[in-house]
């Protein structure tokens, strides 16, 4: 009973704090938004509930499963280290591979085509960041498998992780403008609204930055970290003809199958 408590309150607060999240950014936006947003917002969500059932499907559990058995025969980083130094290595060892991660989406081109869906939106907000191709949670799935096996990270460190991770996504991709300085302190730890969104800029060179999904930390090590470019000067989206400024659900779907422009 208590457990089940536990994680009533926890729904209860995850719940309450994206509840803050959304109308935070409408009350103080960092970009003005350029396309109708209710369609632009349910085709979103449409692609983000396929996504999660994909998830809930194939991921979860075996990742789940993984984690119980890396606790069982205590195996990977974290066990290799011990105590909570083990936990936090292997933490950190899940966020730097999923940096390692974003960047393969981005420069292999069978990767990119999936990952792209998620870059054709014409805004960025808290709806984008459920926004990808179900097919590339699929394919991502081999990747989960071995990140949580070497890291060995048992099924509280997992979980510890997957919420940060959570909901760093949802924060970052959030239209907010934070107050002055607030911003640029944050940046030095995780990943923020103003990084994320020149990682969604049309031009190529803008989008190459900015990698991170949680700490940020990964970019200023491998000199991807770039806050030069004010978000009045972005524009959001995919810069080639096919794509379109408000694409529909179903083109955004086939996308991946089309021929597309190089990258």
């Amino acid at each position: 009973m208590t457990s089940r408590l536990a994680r009533f309150a926890g729904m209860a607060v995850a719940g309450a704090a994206i509840g803050a999240l959304l109308l935070a950014e409408r009350a103080r936006p960092l970009r003005q938004r350029t396309s109708r947003q209710l369609p632009r917002v349910l085709r979103n969500g449409a692609m983000g509930a396929a996504c999660q059932a994909v998830i809930m499907a194939t991921e979860a559990p075996i990742t789940e499963a993984i984690a119980q058995q890396n606790r069982r025969e205590r195996r990977g980083l974290q066990h290799a280290i011990g105590g909570v130094p083990g936990r936090i290595a292997a933490f950190l060892l899940m966020d730097y591979t999923y940096y390692l991660w974003h960047v393969a989406t981005h420069r292999v081109p069978f990767l990119w085509r999936f990952h792209r869906v998620h870059h054709l939106d014409p805004d960025l907000d808290m709806s984008t960041a459920v926004r990808f191709h179900a097919i590339d949670m699929l394919i991502s799935t081999p990747m989960r498998m071995a990140q949580v096996r070497l890291s060995g990270a048992d099924p509280k460190t997992h979980d510890i992780w997957r919420g940060f991770f959570m909901g760093s996504v949802l924060f970052h991709h959030s239209n907010l403008r934070l107050p002055r300085g607030v911003d640029a302190a944050l940046s030095s730890v995780i990943t923020t609204p103003k990084m994320h969104g020149i990682h969604h800029s049309e031009r190529v060179e803008e989008m190459d930055s900015n990698w991170s999904s949680g700490i940020s930390i990964w970019d200023r090590l491998h000199g991807t970290y770039r806050a030069d470019i004010a978000q009045d000067a972005i524009t959001i989206g995919v810069d080639d003809a096919d794509a379109g400024r408000d694409i529909g659900l179903l083109p955004a779907l086939e996308s991946p199958f089309r021929a597309l422009p190089p990258r």
